[in-house]
This record gives C-alpha cells, sequence and structure tokens, in this order.
C-alpha cells in the first residue's frame, strides 16, 4: 500500500530535477501571433503586438512590412542600407520557435537571430542565429565568432591572425536543403544548452553546438530578411527555464 505512493513521489521528483516528463518538455508559450489584424495606414510599418522594425533607422523610416491576407510580408525597401530586421521581445535561457513561413524568390531567406542587447561583449547583441534558404540552412554561433568585438575589430581593420580566421570556420555549419519557392514551410528552431538544433515540415535538417549558443539569456528574436520572406503563425516557448532555475 506504500509502495504507489512512494513511487508517485519519486516520479515527481525526477520529472522536477529534470524539467520534463521522461525527456520531453513541451516548453511554456510565451508569445504568439497570428498576424489576423489590420494597420490604420500604409506608409510606415505597423506590425504591433510589441514588434519592432529597423525601418525608420536603416530605410528612411520606408515601409518594410505589411499586414495582409492574415500574414506578415516582409521586404526591403530600395533605400535600406541593411537587411530588415523585425524584432520581438523574449527571454529564455533555452527555448524555441515555431513559425510558418514563404520564400517567393530563390535569392530569399529568413534569417532567425538570437539576441541579447545586454551583453556588451558582442556588436548588436548577437548570440546565435539559424539562416534558412532556397538551397540551404545555416546555424552560427556568433558569440563565440564573428560578432565578438575583438574579433570583429579585428576584421574590420583587416588584421584578424590565422589562427582566428581557422577558428572562425568552426563557428557555423551549412548544410544543404532545397526548398520551394511560393510554398509554406513550417520550422521550428530548438536551443538546448549549446546546441541549436533545426527542422523543417517535421524533419531534422540541421543542427549544431558551440559554446555561444548556451549563452544563458536570450532577450530578443530577430527576424532578420536580406530580401523578402512571408510570417505566419508564429509561436516562441520557453523550455525547462524556470525549474531548472528553482534546481540551480
Amino acid at each position: 500500500m506504500t509502495l504507489r505512493p512512494l513511487f508517485s513521489g519519486l516520479f515527481l521528483l525526477a520529472t522536477i530535477s529534470n524539467g520534463s516528463v521522461l525527456g520531453e518538455d513541451s516548453g511554456t508559450l510565451i508569445f504568439q501571433d497570428d498576424f489576423q489584424r489590420n494597420e490604420s495606414q500604409e506608409l510606415r510599418d505597423e506590425v504591433g503586438n510589441g514588434w519592432n522594425t529597423n525601418s525608420k533607422s536603416r530605410a528612411g523610416g520606408n515601409k518594410q512590412v505589411d499586414l495582409r491576407d492574415g500574414a506578415m510580408y516582409i521586404y526591403i525597401h530600395a533605400a535600406a542600407d541593411h537587411a530588415v530586421s523585425v524584432t520581438q521581445p523574449a527571454e529564455f535561457r533555452d527555448g524555441r520557435v515555431e513559425v510558418k513561413f514563404m520564400l517567393e524568390n530563390e535569392q530569399d531567406s529568413l534569417g532567425l537571430n538570437f539576441a541579447d542587447l545586454k551583453f556588451k561583449e558582442v556588436w548588436a547583441g548577437h548570440l546565435c542565429k539559424v539562416v534558412i534558404g532556397t538551397k540551404h540552412v545555416e546555424i552560427a554561433d556568433l558569440k563565440t565568432g564573428v560578432m565578438d568585438l575583438k574579433i570583429r575589430d579585428q576584421r574590420k581593420a583587416g588584421t584578424l591572425p590565422a589562427e582566428l580566421k581557422k577558428m572562425l570556420k568552426s563557428k557555423a555549419k551549412r548544410v544543404a536543403n532545397r526548398l520551394e519557392t511560393g510554398k509554406w514551410y513550417d520550422a521550428v528552431a530548438t536551443i538546448s544548452g549549446d546546441t541549436l538544433t533545426v527542422q523543417i515540415d517535421g524533419k531534422e535538417v540541421a543542427t549544431f553546438s558551440s559554446p555561444g549558443i548556451a549563452h544563458p539569456t536570450k532577450r530578443m528574436l530577430r527576424l532578420s530578411v536580406p530580401r523578402n520572406v512571408v510570417i505566419d503563425d508564429l509561436k516562441i516557448y520557453r523550455t525547462g527555464g524556470v525549474i531548472e532555475s528553482r534546481v540551480q
């Protein structure tokens, strides 16, 4: 009679210690957007729901983000001097981003950039990123790679030594993966410890481990778009963070 309660208690303790049940943690939903809303004007970005863009500072205030047909259309303006950046605050250690996307041209790509603006040892808070194009998927550790301020300064000055150039090649991984234009896909980018994994339509297409990915606090998601992309049904989950912080 006493074994069953004891077993249940041990199972609960193991679950809390691991932050998951049987090793799986679906996570806590901390943000979602289905873009089912209208804008009041068509001259400037008006995304709403906590989103910000860099159109004012990098594209002369010209509109680069449009909500229509229940989706978010991101497109770079001719006046822009930088890729379009559409940002959403999202704080977690380990987490997952789920998003539906469509690339309309062979040269289009979607970047999911994880940042911490409070971390001043890298340029603009860049920690790690995923880039999904029509021909490949790339994952990069930016914190200990090209966005480290010391490394970035040396690259700009042309003084980066050979050993650091070699090291930087180990900070990114590119995997061939063919996508069709004009077709909707479901992408999932999952950060767990020092590993970032990308799935498209339920199939794992790339995974990469590097120290910078394990940065303790990702505070912002940037959608980085050098050309065009269409986005819908975006969700951000925190996985294991609350339970882990209690245990630690």
